[in-house]
């Protein structure tokens, strides 16, 4: 393979008759021109094609087009992403990412963001690599595809796997040459990673002990991976003008994070007919929309109440209102969010309704319907399942990040003691189910000597934390990094008696979801002298569920080597004066900001 990291001759020719084969196919057709090219001497502009091109398009692709089309006859200018996904169409790229990754060569332009859509990020300039992202619904994998995976980090990636906070994996330290290996591998292993970046729906979250949870009203992952299989085959699901969230949770033991998420579906069991509307008991689910808590906003309940085999059909219509009515000019506003903001819930239910050509059932939650069964530290540790002599036993993986013998040695245990499965949680870890109890010691006994852990220091089991500066170009800070420091020197001082949640985010896109962490940390620069250090605003309070709220700022610039010391005198402040078994986020909304500053004694000059 040629290291001049640019396309030959025959390339180039290749791809001019490549993109003027598919040019004159779709004119001869009456379909707008979109070239694929990467070469500029064969690029060919859409600009703004007439009516009667746009109805001859694909309907699924028409919808977003019109959408487009319609900001544009009202006098408006699309973002530079939308133009760029007016220009090319960025699921039609495949012959370009092979020449592309034949050559050695990393995208350019607009078309590092196109290539998002595949699930490869070109993550300069924090590395000259790829990150690839996966889509794993429910985050219920095999233990043979794990143990490809491994391999397949080896051959083509770091070495190591990254489990994120929404039940999926990535690859990272991929180099140019390897784009294509990774596409085709992962394909081999049955997993997908198309639809995983740029603007559209992220993977599908669900329950991780669905099936296996005593306490759940449903299981949810055969939902989640519905959800996944319908999104793969309506490519109208490809044509958001953002990114989007959907969960499903069944009201168990470990949370989905739902309320977070645009489209939320939460369990409920209705014991008795409801007041708005004769709905028999049964288990149904709470639709919520709207929920993204990096722009301090939960999901809120919509009034709807649907049986589980109508939420596929339902969330399919809502994406379709969002693809017609969303925000193609600022990327700031154009989440479900603000659609929902401006034009309220009501009128965006009656175009969901109209969207799919029949009337939604309405009703009021009764309060005692609403399951409360959340254990903070089911997802950590050996639990008993439903199943009479089963047990799952949750492991610890340090901020998400497990080595390729690690995966390969997680997968052996899940085929020795197990069935075979592996289920990671947005809590950035994994479990291990349908382990006999004869045989609980021989893990813990295995998952030690790998270098991972079955137990957890109460700090451990709620950290979570971004790529950070090292893979990300937004991050301002070494996140990863510094929650093992963080964690190592409160687990010194403290044996906490319950969860204290510390989520690190490396920048405003909160990919940790700092606002939601008892103590949520938002990397920045902080001047020292005169150098500019890595340091963290400090956010207090987060929450969700039945403990919902958005974290307050309470320390501003705070360089990250005062930070232990700092969250560590928040945290004792907190044991010294909570009421018995007072959970952290409630001991912090009973007091001012204020109040909380003053417990830093000598870090209150570097107050907000």
């Amino acid at each position: 393979m040629s290291n001049d990291h640019s396309f030959t001759e025959e390339q180039k020719q290749f791809l001019s008759g490549f993109a003027f084969g598919s040019d004159v196919a779709r004119a001869v057709s009456g379909l707008p021109i979109i070239s694929n090219s990467v070469s500029k001497s064969t690029s060919i502009s859409v600009g703004r094609n007439t009516a009667d091109a746009t109805e001859k398009l694909p309907v699924p692709e028409r919808i977003a087009w019109e959408a487009q089309q319609r900001v544009l006859d009202e006098g408006k200018q699309l973002c530079k992403e939308e133009e760029a996904k007016r220009q090319k169409n960025p699921l039609d790229m495949w012959d370009e990412m092979q020449l592309r990754s034949d050559a050695g060569e990393f995208p350019k332009g607009t078309d590092v963001f196109l290539q998002k859509f595949h699930g490869l990020f070109y993550v300069a300039p924090a590395q000259d690599s790829y990150m690839c992202r996966m889509r794993i619904p429910g985050g219920s994998l095999r233990a043979w595809q794990m143990r490809g995976l491994a391999d397949l980090s080896e051959r083509s990636a770091g070495g190591f796997i990254d489990v994120t906070t929404r039940a999926n994996l990535q690859y990272r330290e991929i180099p140019a040459d390897q784009a294509m290996n990774i596409l085709y591998g992962l394909r081999e292993l049955d997993i997908v990673s198309l639809g995983s970046g740029g603007d559209n729906i992220r993977n599908c979250t669900a329950s991780p002990l669905s099936g296996l949870d005593p306490c759940e009203l449903i299981e949810t992952i055969p939902l989640a991976k519905r959800m996944h299989h319908y999104i793969l085959n309506h490519r109208e699901m490809y044509g958001l003008p953002r990114k989007f969230n959907i969960a499903f949770d069944g009201g168990g033991s470990v949370s989905a994070l739902d309320d977070t998420n645009d489209i939320g579906f939460h369990a409920v069991q209705i014991t008795k007919e409801t007041s708005s509307e004769t709905i028999a008991p049964g288990i149904y689910f709470q639709l919520t929309l709207g929920g993204i808590t990096g722009h301090k906003d939960f999901a809120r309940p919509t009034g709807i109440i649907l049986t589980p085999d109508e939420c596929i059909a339902v969330a399919g219509a809502i994406v379709r209102v969002f693809v017609k009515n969303g925000d193609r000019t600022d990327r700031k506003k154009a989440r479900l969010k603000y659609v929902l903001d401006e034009w309220g819930f009501e009128r965006f239910i009656q175009a969901v309704e109209s969207e799919l050509g029949t009337n939604l059932r309405r009703g009021e939650i009764d309060p005692t319907d609403l399951p409360h069964n959340e254990n903070r530290l089911a997802h950590i540790g050996v639990h008993p399942q439903k199943q009479p002599g089963l047990h799952y036993v949750g492991v610890v993986l340090p901020v998400g990040r497990i080595t390729a013998d690690q995966a390969r040695g997680l997968s052996d245990l899940a085929e020795i003691y197990g069935n075979g499965e592996l289920r990671l949680t947005v809590w950035q870890n994994l479990l291990i189910p349908n382990v006999r109890e004869a045989d609980i010691e021989n893990v813990k006994t295995a998952l030690v000597e790998m270098g991972l852990h079955h137990d957890a220091s109460n700090v451990r089991a709620g950290l979570v934390a971004c790529t950070g500066r090292g893979g990300c170009k937004f991050a301002a800070s070494e996140t990863k990094t510094h929650a093992m420091i963080l964690a190592e020197a409160l687990e010194a001082r403290f044996d906490l008696d319950q969860p204290i949640n510390i989520h690190l985010t490396g920048c405003h896109h909160s990919c940790a979801q700092h606002y939601i962490g008892d103590i949520g940390l938002l990397g920045c620069k902080v001047e020292r002298d005169e150098d500019m250090v890595d340091g963290y605003h400090v956010h207090l309070g987060g929450g969700w569920g039945d403990r919902q709220g958005i974290a307050r700022l309470i320390f501003s610039s705070i360089a990250f080597d005062e930070v232990p010391n700092l969250v560590a005198e928040v945290i004792q402040f907190y044991l010294d004066n909570r009421s018995e078994q007072e959970a952290f986020v409630t001991f912090v909304s009973r007091h001012s900001d204020d109040e909380l500053r003053c417990v830093a004694g000598a870090m209150t000059s570097h107050a907000s």
